[in-house]
């Protein structure tokens, strides 16, 4: 027969009050005492009821995830860290995918608002009015996007649009391309604010192309435009694009970095992958969906706060960017030419 609660309260020289406490709010009990329950229910194999502890404390102990794009290698980082750190908690966490729909996003918030304490929304694609309306119905936390209001985790990636514009013109680049997100976009707003002031400040040419679907196909698409414009250096909007127009160049008889340098953004596994290994802006997805589940829960009861955690991004430099064509070359440097458009040999 399964173990109940009084056999830990007997066990343990305690009040079923206070074993019930030491799981549904563990605040409030001693830490002595805390332990020592604990360690009487894993000795007696004890797992408190959540549906009975839920209709008592008003809280299921779980929690929603809503993620634009399960496919993209951003977000699995993000999903494990708030899973395992929601796990540490003692809550369990349900994710969904919205295929970068708003529609969809709005419908999942609704259908999870009565069933968990609260929704992590990353990197949503919902107006500021739809998502404030939303957390009346639920408490949200905002991932990768900031909504006056409510709680919110960024990652500076308007740093990392400016480290690596920085980087490229340091390397000879005064022609630059940037491969646009998606419309509607936060994160592409950022970038291609930074990327732009940096390039001004730097006296450099920003060719913007987009907006984008953050696909690798996208950045395949992109890869006529790319050449049209003449650049020698391009910064695209995440890994997958940059992958995937590294891809399209090569077929082409574009040679990455010899002829054009290509940056991504996100340093998701797969810029370890391709060949050339893409220079990219590492952004701390893990970090912010541990973030997010510890202002979750910091904050769920609030519904009106202006808490924001801002993460730092890096520059990660590899192998998909060189020397540009206004760089002085050094010694047994070869300096490139620029690149006229026109490819070598083609590969199609």
């Amino acid at each position: 027969m399964p173990a109940t609660i009084r056999d830990v309260a007997k066990a343990s020289g305690v009040h079923v009050s206070t074993v019930s406490r030491a799981f549904s709010a563990p605040q409030l009990v001693n830490a002595e005492t805390r332990a020592h329950v604990l360690a009487a229910a894993e000795v007696l194999g004890y797992r408190p009821n959540r549906a009975a502890r839920a209709l008592i404390t008003g809280r299921t102990h779980n929690i929603g995830l809503i993620v634009a794009d399960i496919a993209n290698p951003f977000f699995p980082p993000l999903i494990k860290a708030a899973e395992s750190h929601a796990r540490g908690r003692d809550y369990h966490v349900f994710v969904a995918d919205t295929n970068e729909d708003p529609g969809v996003e709005e419908e999942l918030v609704l259908a999870l608002a009565k069933q968990v304490d609260g929704v992590l929304l990353c990197s949503p694609r919902m107006s500021n009015t739809q998502i404030e309306q939303l957390s009346r119905e639920v408490p949200l936390v905002v991932v990768n996007r900031p909504v006056p209001g409510l709680p919110a985790v960024v990652m500076d990636v308007a740093q990392g649009a400016r480290l690596a514009v920085e980087h490229l013109v340091g390397l000879g680049h005064r022609e630059i391309a940037l491969l646009g997100g998606p419309r509607g976009s936060w994160t592409n707003r950022e970038i291609r604010r930074a990327a732009t002031l940096a390039a001004r400040n730097a006296g450099a040419e920003l060719v913007v192309l987009g907006p984008n679907a953050p696909t690798e196909e996208s950045g395949s698409a992109q890869a006529e435009a790319v050449l049209r414009a003449g650049v020698s250096a391009v910064l695209a909007y995440n890994d997958l694009m940059a992958v995937g127009l590294i891809d399209a160049l090569d077929h082409r008889g574009v040679k990455v970095p010899d002829q054009i340098s290509v940056v991504g953004i996100d340093d998701t596994a797969l810029s370890r992958r391709t060949r050339p290994m893409l220079t990219t802006v590492a952004t701390p997805t893990a970090a912010a969906g541990r973030a997010a589940v510890d202002m979750l829960l910091q904050h769920g009861d609030d519904r009106r706060t202006t808490a924001l955690v801002t993460l730092q991004t890096e520059l990660v430099i590899r192998d998909s960017s060189g020397p540009g064509p206004h760089r002085t070359a050094g010694p047994g440097r070869r300096q490139q030419p620029p690149f006229d458009g026109v490819a070598s040999e083609s590969r199609e």
